[in-house]
C-alpha cells in the first residue's frame, strides 16, 4: 500500500494534477491512513510531525473545495499580483529618484518589459505594521474619510481571509488635470511572519461594469510591504509599488508627476490618520 500511496502523492506534484482537488483530497486520506498504519504503540517524533502538516495541507484543500471556480479566480489573481510585485521590489538594479522629500520619504521609477513604469515608495513611518496593517486592510473602506486623493473605496466581495475585490474612485487632481478614474481591483492581504502585505491588480466584476461618465483605469501589479524596522521594531519600513494606466490622453510627463506626487501625498495622509488615531484613543472619556 504504501507504495501506491507514494505514487499517487508524486502524481499531484504536477500541475496539471494538482488543480484536481478530488485527487489531492483522496492522496491526503491515503497519507493519513499510512501514517496511523505505520505509527502503532510509540510512533516516533517524526511521523507526529508528518500528521501534523498533511492535516494541515489537508484542511487548506477543504476549504479551496469550497469556493466556486470564479472565486478561485479572483484568489489566484490576487495571488499572482503579490509574485509579481515580490519579483519586482526583490530587483535593486536600475531604479530612479523621482521624488525625494526633507524627511526622507522618496519616490523612485524604473521600466519593465510587458509592464510599462513602475514607482516605488520608501518612507518610515512610527508605527508597528499590524497597526497599519489595521488600518489599510481592516478599515479599508474608511481610505475615503482620510486621503483626499481617494473618494470611495467599495468591497464588492470577499473569498477568504486573504483575497477581496474591491471598487475604488478616485478624486481629481488639483486644477483637474487628470480627472476621475475608477478601478476595480482583486486584492491580496498576506502576513508572512512580522512582515504584511497587501498586493492588487486589476480585474472585472458583475456588480460593477463600467460606469458612464467615468474613465476606468488599470493598475497592478501594485503592492503595499511592512517590515519592522531594524533599528526599531516598533517603527515600519513602508514600501508601496506602484503601476497605473490611467487611460485617456494624459502627456507622460504629467503622469508621472502625478503618480510620484500621489504616493508621497499618501505617506503623509497615513501620518495624519495613525496620529488622530493615537489621539482619539487617548482621549478622555467623559
Amino acid at each position: 500500500m504504501l507504495p501506491a500511496t507514494f505514487k499517487l502523492c508524486a502524481g499531484i506534484s504536477y500541475r496539471h494534477m494538482r488543480n484536481m482537488t478530488g485527487l489531492r483530497k483522496n492522496a491526503m486520506v491515503a497519507i493519513h491512513h499510512e501514517l496511523t498504519r505505520l505509527a502503532g504503540p510509540g510512533h516516533s517524533n517524526w511521523i507526529s510531525q508528518v500528521r501534523r502538516r498533511s492535516s494541515l495541507l489537508g484542511c487548506r484543500i477543504e476549504e479551496e473545495e469550497q469556493y466556486s471556480d470564479e472565486e478561485m479566480s479572483y484568489v489566484k489573481q490576487g495571488e499572482d499580483a503579490l509574485q509579481r510585485a515580490i519579483s519586482i521590489l526583490s530587483e535593486q538594479d536600475g531604479w530612479t529618484i523621482e521624488t525625494m522629500a526633507a524627511n526622507g520619504d522618496k519616490v523612485l521609477s524604473k521600466t519593465l518589459p510587458d509592464i510599462g513604469k513602475v514607482f516605488k515608495l520608501e518612507v518610515m513611518l512610527e508605527q508597528h505594521p499590524d497597526t497599519l496593517y489595521k488600518e489599510l486592510v481592516g478599515n479599508m473602506e474608511q481610505m475615503g474619510d482620510w486621503n483626499p486623493n481617494v473618494k470611495q473605496v467599495k468591497i464588492l466581495q470577499k473569498i477568504g481571509q486573504e483575497t477581496m475585490v474591491t471598487h475604488e474612485v478616485s478624486a481629481e487632481t488639483p486644477g483637474n488635470v487628470v480627472g476621475p478614474r475608477d478601478f476595480v481591483s482583486v486584492r491580496c492581504a498576506k502576513r508572512r511572519g512580522s512582515t504584511c502585505f497587501l498586493a492588487g491588480m486589476s480585474t472585472q466584476h458583475p456588480k460593477m461594469p463600467e460606469q458612464r461618465g467615468v474613465v476606468r483605469a488599470e493598475n497592478g501589479p501594485t503592492c503595499i510591504v511592512m517590515k519592522p524596522c531594524a533599528e526599531d521594531p516598533n517603527q515600519t519600513k513602508f514600501t508601496w509599488l506602484l503601476n497605473i494606466d490611467l487611460k485617456g490622453w494624459i502627456p507622460k510627463t504629467i503622469i508621472n508627476k502625478v503618480l510620484s506626487k500621489t504616493q508621497v501625498d499618501f505617506a503623509n495622509h497615513l501620518r495624519q490618520r495613525m496620529a488622530n488615531n493615537v489621539s482619539m484613543a487617548m482621549a478622555p472619556v467623559c
